[in-house]
């Protein structure tokens, strides 16, 4: 079985995102530290949804990634971001897209129980409500973690014919007011609320180190 090539990386969003599945995907691991302030929209989410004089007053980069979903706002050291690639022919892939982070859900539940959190994998269809499309913590997909109902782990994927390329992102603190300054217009054209985002921060101890080593050690 072919070990996992890992790397860890500081550097801005933007440019970490930009990276998509290399051909002849093999297994590796990118642990990644931001080095300013984003917001990564949703592939096909509108620019519109975001307040841009307060993205520009707060310093936050704005761009869409590529993969789907609403939004996800990265500050330095604000959460663990690991990115993870697989090729077609790895066992570890799946056909079904419902079901092809199940096994990485499972990692992150192992890695958070060494860090004395108790996740659970959800395997349900995709929950959304009128702030999902905005943003990313809203809605929940299959194969991401819940603690007590609240997300503690996201998960996109990006597919291609040599592979798939999953982001994790696990928050260390969650910063409902900032969220709703930035995205104001889009909150506010969706109904929604986002008081009513349930986000569970992974903040027990040193978790930014601890948990990406946990994360390495649980890797099938």
């Amino acid at each position: 079985m072919a070990r996992w090539d890992v790397v860890r990386a500081k550097g801005d969003a933007r440019g970490f995102h930009s990276h998509g599945v290399p051909a002849g995907a093999q297994r590796s691991v990118r642990l990644l530290e931001v080095t300013g302030s984003a917001l990564a929209l949703g592939s096909s989410q509108s620019i519109d949804d975001v307040d841009l004089e307060a993205a520009k007053r707060l310093d936050v980069d704005v761009f869409n990634r590529q993969s789907g979903g609403g939004a996800v706002l990265l500050d330095p050291a604000a959460q663990v971001w690991i990115d993870v690639v697989i090729g077609r022919s790895d066992p570890l892939w799946q056909d079904d897209v419902s079901l092809a982070s199940q096994w990485l859900a499972e990692v992150w539940v192992t890695a958070l129980r060494s860090v004395g959190i108790e996740g659970d994998v959800h395997q349900g269809t995709m929950v959304t409500n009128a702030l999902s499309p905005v943003v990313c913590f809203a809605g929940l997909a299959a194969g991401e973690v819940t603690v007590g109902g609240a997300k503690v782990v996201g998960i996109s994927q990006r597919r291609t014919r040599a592979g798939a390329r999953f982001q994790c992102s696990v928050p260390l603190q969650w910063d409902a007011e900032r969220h709703a300054e930035l995205l104001a217009p889009g909150i506010t054209n969706s109904g929604g609320s986002i008081s009513e985002v349930q986000v569970f921060p992974a903040t027990l101890g040193d978790p930014g180190f601890d948990l990406r080593d946990a994360f390495l050690d649980a890797l099938p």
